[in-house]
């Protein structure tokens, strides 16, 4: 007997049923809603698979059954956390609803949806987040250990200045810099050198530059570095009296002048909540 893949209470479970679920939605509001859920219990499963993942590289689930298991116990999770009032389905629902009339969200009677990145854009970047911080966390702890900059700290601003690893700093033939935190090569930097094109803000207006940046051996020399920066330079001397405070920190960043964005702090703390929150699901 076929299932259907809009039955109540049942699972989106493989990306390739999104198209099923849309084309029988139809016009009939019932179908609609309920495609809506699914389409929300599959993107919550996609999360918590990637977390998952990020935590079976610890080795703390290498047993075949338990990753069954928990598989099982995640589309449960997904299907109970879908469909919830004020949830992401409600905004599906509405682009869902104005894509099938084939109209325009502001024309089909529906409320307008802000442009967002898709289910399968959000799954990515929160893999990749979580990625980055498992990859770098050994390196950020040892640095951590030594000078009383949370681990945390450092990781969210690598990922937020790295664009978590995708927009890492590299030389011209492509090999990577292993500078996480943007930091130049000024101040009588003696080493190696990565020369990219980077963003400044200039009054307030961003503006392409090019700029020599500080190169490192391994991940971990960067990580050294930016504690040395920040530990060691009167300008930076009020960041280290905010270790307590996610805001006060990259609040104390902003105001000493590590970046020229003006929005930097909003963003930053943004990046180091994220990261803490991995911190979590990986513990």
């Amino acid at each position: 007997m076929a299932t259907n893949p809009l039955m109540p209470g049942g699972l989106a479970a493989d990306p390739t049923s999104l198209n099923a679920l849309k084309g029988a939605a139809g016009n009939d509001k019932a179908a609609l809603k309920e495609a809506a859920k699914q389409f929300e219990a599959l993107f919550m499963r996609e999360l918590l698979k990637s977390m998952r993942e990020a935590t079976a590289k610890s080795g703390l689930m290498d047993n075949e059954g338990e990753k069954l298991g928990t598989d099982l116990l995640d589309q449960q999770f997904s299907v109970q956390l879908s469909g919830l009032p004020g949830g992401l389905a409600s905004a599906i629902e509405r682009q869902l609803g104005a894509q099938l009339v084939g109209q325009n969200p502001g024309q089909s009677g529906l409320p307008a949806m802000p442009a967002q990145p898709s289910t399968v854009e959000r799954v990515s970047a929160s893999g990749r987040q979580s990625d980055f911080v498992a990859q770098h966390t050994a390196s950020a702890q040892a640095v951590a250990r030594d000078t009383g900059i949370p681990a945390a700290f450092m990781l969210g601003q690598a990922g937020h200045e790295s664009g978590w690893g995708r927009g890492e700093i590299r030389h011209a033939d492509g090999a990577p810099a292993h500078n996480l935190f943007g930091i130049k090569a000024t101040g009588g930097w003696t080493g190696k050198v990565a020369e990219i094109t980077t963003t400044e803000y200039v009054d307030g207006e961003p503006r392409k530059v090019t700029a020599k940046f500080r190169a490192y051996d391994s991940y971990e020399e960067s990580f050294r570095d930016y504690a040395r920066l920040i530990g060691n330079s009167p300008r930076y001397e009020g960041v280290m009296e905010q270790l307590h405070s996610v805001q006060g920190f990259a609040s104390g960043l902003q105001r000493a002048g590590y970046a020229t964005d003006p929005a930097y702090a909003a963003k930053l703390s943004r990046a180091i909540n994220t990261t803490l929150s991995l911190q979590r699901a990986q513990g």
